[in-house]
Order: structure tokens, then C-alpha cells, then sequence
């Protein structure tokens, strides 16, 4: 059991799309709008409550997918995602209003992602001697693990250390970032290195370290037991602009735009009457009320 000073940092925005996708539209508030991705989001964050028992926590919310810095940098950058529908994007309005309700903090930027704003939250709560848990799917914010901290895949109960992320991923958590550069990231339409996918990558990094140690040492690829091996060495060169632009696009970004006190992500009293407002709209029933007012009634000590 971790008994350190410890903040949750969630990416928000995926249990919301999950939401979205797995549970039926025919769930629908008290207007008869659907209601799915806010009816799953808020069991998300009850179960998170439970298996937690978080008492600093920080919810990091995406804002668009068109607008970020990386989108100046590479104009394709996930442009291969469809923006999200307008009943979705009052749904997060939403689950925004009921998790400010419940007491918890809940931050986004017009200009960086929520993998930015967790990175940035983690480095000023790990100066004031905080480890953090990272809750997410995603293998990108891997990077963010150092001893003490964990990437907790939520849905699949995965939990990794840094130990256990080299493992699983191949490579270390400060060596993530390079290998999506290298490999590439279909999901945000990072193409990387054509011919050369994570396997590769992690050999690669597991050689030379990261990326500048690969192509100081380029020479010495083709001497890799390592079928086409010459020809990965000529892939590389001739890719190394895409490479070094991949890896602006891969790793996160400091916001400057949060908190630095650690009292701005302990978790706060509840609003009930905000709270209350919000099932009203919602339409939940007095059982999910239950639920609700059970699990922030009594705040979790240290």
C-alpha cells in the first residue's frame, strides 16, 4: 500500500470518450439529452474514489484537437480524429460542472494538451515532495514515471512503476518519448520513421540511449545484428528532420499555467446544493445519489 504523499493526475478526457462510446445514447438527463458520457465518467470518478482514496487529485481536460502548440509546429498532427460532436462537447461541459461540484480540481489550456498540464502538475507537486499516480491508457504519459510514481491503466487494472514500464514498453520511461518519434504514433498521427516500428526503436534506444546517441553513432548502426540493419541506418538519415520534429511533438511541455501550491489539488469540500443541482439535470436516480453523497461526504485522511 503506497503510503507517501501522493496526487492522482487523471486524463480526464478519455473516460469521458470512453463513455461516449461504450454505453447506449438511450441514457438521457432530465431534458432528454444524452447523458451516456457524463453517467459513465461520474462511475469512473466513484470507482476512482474507491480503489484510490485519493486526498490530492487533479482532473486535466483536452480542449480542442486543432488548436494546441504542437498543431503549429505539425498541422497534422492528430488530424486524423474527428472533432468531437457538439452533444459531446456539452456533455463535458457537464462532467466539468459535476466534478467542480464534487471538490475536484479540474484544469485545461486552449493551447496545451492534458498531457502537458499533468506533466507540468507533476513537477511543482514533486517539489513539494508528492509522487504521483498518472491515470491513463495512454503510453505517452509513461515518460512522466520516476521511482516512487505509477501509471495506473484504469480499465485494465495495470498498474506500472518505472521498473515496470521498462518492462512492458521495452524501453525506460525518460526513453518514451523517442521511441514514439522513431516508431511513430498512429494515434496522433506522428508517422516516425517508415520501416521502423517499436521493436526496432526500443533496440535501438536500448543501444545508444535516445535519440541523439543514435545519430551521433549512426555510423555504427549498420553493424547491429539486426536484420537490415544497413538499410535502418539509411532510413534514419534520410528521415532525421521528421525524427527531430517527431520528438517536439512526443514529449510534454511545461503550461506555466497551474497552481503551484499543493493545497489547490486537495480535495475539497462538495458543494451539495452544486451537486445536488447537477443530479437534478442529470436525472440520477437516488441511488446513484446515494453513492455519490456516501463517497464525498467523509474526506480521506493522509
Amino acid at each position: 500500500m503506497v503510503t507517501e504523499a501522493r496526487i492522482f493526475l487523471v486524463d480526464a478526457s478519455i473516460y469521458v470518450f470512453r463513455s461516449w462510446h461504450v454505453l447506449p445514447d438511450t441514457i438521457v438527463d432530465a431534458e432528454g439529452e444524452a447523458a451516456n458520457a457524463v453517467y459513465g465518467f461520474a462511475d469512473f470518478l466513484l470507482q476512482l474514489l474507491a480503489r484510490g482514496r485519493p486526498t490530492h487529485l487533479a482532473l486535466a481536460f483536452d480542449e480542442s484537437l486543432a488548436s494546441s502548440v504542437r498543431n503549429d509546429l505539425f498541422p497534422d498532427y492528430k488530424a486524423n480524429r474527428d472533432p468531437a460532436p457538439d452533444e459531446l462537447r456539452r456533455q463535458f461541459g457537464l462532467c466539468r460542472e459535476l466534478a467542480e461540484a464534487a471538490g475536484f480540481a479540474g484544469f485545461s489550456s486552449p493551447h496545451f494538451e492534458a498531457d502537458d498540464v499533468i506533466a507540468t502538475i507533476a513537477a511543482r507537486m514533486r517539489a513539494h515532495g508528492f509522487q504521483h499516480t498518472v491515470v491513463t491508457g495512454d503510453k505517452d504519459l509513461a515518460q512522466l514515471i520516476h521511482d516512487g510514481d505509477e501509471w495506473w491503466d484504469f480499465q485494465r487494472e495495470r498498474r506500472l512503476d518505472r521498473h515496470g514500464i521498462e518492462k512492458h514498453f521495452g524501453v525506460r520511461p525518460d526513453q518514451i518519448a523517442d521511441m514514439l518519434a522513431l516508431a511513430g504514433d498512429k494515434i496522433d498521427n506522428i508517422p516516425g520513421v517508415p520501416g521502423i516500428g517499436q521493436a526496432t526503436a526500443v533496440r535501438l534506444l536500448r543501444r545508444w540511449g535516445d535519440i541523439d546517441g543514435i545519430y551521433a553513432a549512426l555510423d555504427q548502426v549498420p553493424t547491429m545484428q539486426i536484420r537490415g540493419a544497413r538499410r535502418i541506418a539509411g532510413l534514419l538519415a534520410e528521415h532525421e528532420p521528421a525524427v527531430r520534429l517527431a520528438r517536439q511533438l512526443t514529449g510534454t511541455l511545461d503550461t506555466d499555467s497551474v497552481p503551484t501550491n499543493a493545497d489547490a489539488y486537495t480535495l475539497a469540500s462538495p458543494d451539495l446544493a452544486a451537486l445536488d443541482e447537477c443530479f437534478d439535470r442529470l436525472g440520477f436516480g437516488p441511488d446513484r445519489r446515494r453513492r455519490w453523497h456516501d463517497a464525498v461526504a467523509t474526506p480521506v485522511t493522509p
